[in-house]
């Protein structure tokens, strides 16, 4: 019996030596000190370049698609095919949204109307402490009536400020009276542009100023959903920006351009323009100088401001009004896609412009995004 005892005692003494020994830490190799608990975690940080593209998708009809997946989009950068990583559709992401109005005098006749119009649309669209707008009028200066806000009340007061310039009219009075009494107009941020008002020349339509100023100054340094809409014939006269250099700075913005063509055919033939030369389209830089015998096509200016950075065109006609028009604009932006994807190209070749093409497998369908985008400088 105690024979027995002894060969019991001696087995779970050995169990036991040998789970000591699965537990205990094991030794370091030669030349390789034994790890310290003490010693601090070592985190690896990666930054991932993910390039987000919002698109919008109509029918052969023109109708808003809305029921699509990731499979049925294909997207290459600079030719290649890229791989889709994020995909989701964006009907309810907060929105940073720049109402830009032509206030020259060619716009005058059709003012009015645009202004009940923007009303509207600024209700129906901002979300009040959600999303955010500012309203900015343009015509010889360009002014921030109202800086980024989520108060419909400010809004309301910003677009009742909107109005033609008259002849003579102080320089620097503005458009809008100066934009002080609505509570954080009449200045850009930062107090850089002295008062509001940005120019100066003593006649001009300054279009792509206003549009270049609203994405380098404003829209640069917001996140998630962004969007300008522009209210003008599309002729602009004394900008210091080229048509370039506007399209540029949305597109390093992130900034989708909607422009509305709203023309008075008759106010050029009535004096309605301001002295001044017109604004340099393509790289040709704006500047003064007299008026050539043929004004610039203002539609095509507008569509390829809207082409190239996502957004689309729109004309004011006798079938289409202005205030639906701004229905089209707030169903788009409720419907759109966002694709993501990290390019397949090495880091160091991130600067420079890149070509974006997005296309749906449907080939029936209309797929509208921008044009593509550029790297860090």
């Amino acid at each position: 019996m105690s024979h027995h005892k002894s060969q019991l005692l001696f087995l779970f003494f050995s169990l036991a030596c040998f789970a000591a020994a699965q537990d205990a830490p094991a030794p370091a190799k030669s030349g390789q000190p034994a790890a310290n608990s003490s010693d601090p975690a070592i985190t690896v940080s990666v930054k991932v370049n993910v390039i987000n593209v919002l698109t919008t998708v109509r029918d052969k009809h023109g109708k808003i698609v809305n029921n699509l997946t990731q499979d049925d989009f294909t997207i290459s950068e600079d030719g290649r095919p890229q791989a889709i990583h994020y995909f989701s559709r964006e009907t309810d992401l907060p929105l940073t949204l720049g109402l830009l109005v032509d206030t020259s005098r060619s716009q005058r006749r059709v003012l009015e109307q645009e202004r009940r119009a923007s009303q509207s649309f600024l209700d129906q669209v901002i979300r009040e402490n959600r999303d955010k707008a500012f309203v900015i009028h343009f015509d010889r200066d360009v002014e921030l009536l109202q800086d980024l806000t989520s108060s419909h009340r400010k809004l309301e007061e910003a677009v009742k400020e909107l109005k033609t310039r008259q002849p003579g009219e102080n320089e620097n009075s503005g458009g809008g009276g100066g934009g002080g009494g609505n509570g954080g107009g009449g200045r850009w941020p930062g107090g850089q542009r002295g008062g509001g008002h940005h120019g100066g020349h003593h006649g001009g339509t300054m279009l792509y100023d206003a549009v270049y100023l609203a994405s380098d100054e404003l829209m640069k340094k917001q996140e998630g959903r962004k969007a300008v809409v522009v209210l003008s014939d599309g002729v602009d006269m004394g900008s210091k920006e080229t048509l370039d250099a506007a399209i540029e700075s949305a597109q390093r913005a992130n900034t989708l351009v909607y422009s509305i063509l709203f023309k008075d055919d008759e106010a050029y033939g009535n004096g309605g323009g301001w002295g001044g030369g017109y604004g340099g389209h393509g790289g040709h830089r704006g500047g003064g100088g007299r008026y050539p015998e043929q004004r610039p096509d203002g539609k095509k200016i507008l569509e390829r401001l809207s082409k190239e950075t996502g957004g689309r065109l729109f004309v004011v006609s006798k079938k289409e009004s202005v205030e639906q028009i701004y229905s089209q604009i707030t169903e788009a932006m409720r419907n759109q896609y966002n694709l993501g994807y990290t390019p397949d190209r090495a880091p160091n070749s991130d600067s420079g412009y890149h070509k974006i093409q997005v296309a749906t497998k449907q080939k029936d369908l209309t797929v509208q995004a921008r044009d593509g985008y550029y790297g860090s400088k």
